[in-house]
């Protein structure tokens, strides 16, 4: 009865050794196919096929002429564009030259503008529509909407005006001496012309072949005689 227990034990214990046997040989066996699914690279599957609608087509503004042309709520509309050209504003008259003068103080310009009487300018000043913007030797030059007007003295010239007082036949008095007594202040002259049109402020002209000596006092003007660049200028000052 002994022995047979005892063969049923190793009988027993031989199947359980080889179950673990058994069992052990499975878990390689699992593992080694589980490496080998993780070290193996899927390959992707193929990206499904997907239909694009087609592109729309290119917007262009030759499409909408017929829109432009055919408006509805104006018949008469068309694609031609009238630009309207304002015409250019014309010059105003220039104002007339009468004369210059330069007391060391800068040449000073007798103008009259357009219906004005003849007053004196310096440059800068405003003469009527115009700005005198330079004296020149030869002419004015005038500013006019940001334009620059250049003129020559005999264009600016009044045709009505008499010539000059230093283009007439009599000469100027000499200038006394320093150290000569002063002449009176008033001296008469029977046969005098006395002062000539207006030249501006307190300022008359010389009359043209005025024999009247420089100092000669007539209707409160005095009559003077300056030499300058432009020659020599006969003027009647009113006596302050």
């Amino acid at each position: 009865m002994r022995g047979r227990l005892l063969l049923l034990n190793l009988l027993l214990l031989a199947g359980c050794a080889a179950a673990v046997l058994r069992l052990r040989a499975q878990m390689e066996e699992h593992e080694r196919r589980r490496a080998a699914f993780l070290r193996a690279a899927a390959a992707p599957p193929p990206p499904p096929a997907v239909a694009l609608p087609p592109p729309p087509p290119q917007i262009t503004a030759a499409a909408y002429v017929e829109i432009a042309q055919k408006l509805l709520l104006s018949r008469d509309r068309n694609p031609d564009v009238v630009i309207e050209v304002s015409a250019p504003k014309p010059v105003p008259p220039l104002p007339r030259y009468y004369g210059l003068m330069n007391f060391g103080e800068g040449p000073r310009v007798v103008l009259a503008p357009q219906g004005k009487p003849q007053k004196t300018y310096a440059v800068g000043d405003e003469v009527g529509e115009f700005r005198l913007v330079a004296v020149e030797a030869a002419g004015l030059v005038f500013e006019w909407e940001g334009r620059q007007i250049r003129k020559r003295f005999d264009e600016l010239k009044d045709p009505g005006e008499p010539a000059p007082a230093q283009q007439a036949s009599s000469a100027p008095q000499p200038m006394p001496p320093q150290n000569a007594p002063a002449a009176p202040a008033v001296s008469l002259v029977q046969e005098t012309r006395g002062p000539g049109a207006e030249a501006g402020d307190n300022i008359r002209y010389c009359q043209p072949g005025d024999p009247t000596p420089p100092g000669t006092v007539v209707d409160g003007y005095r009559k003077v005689v300056r030499k300058s660049p432009f020659g020599e200028r006969c003027m009647w000052e009113k006596v302050q």
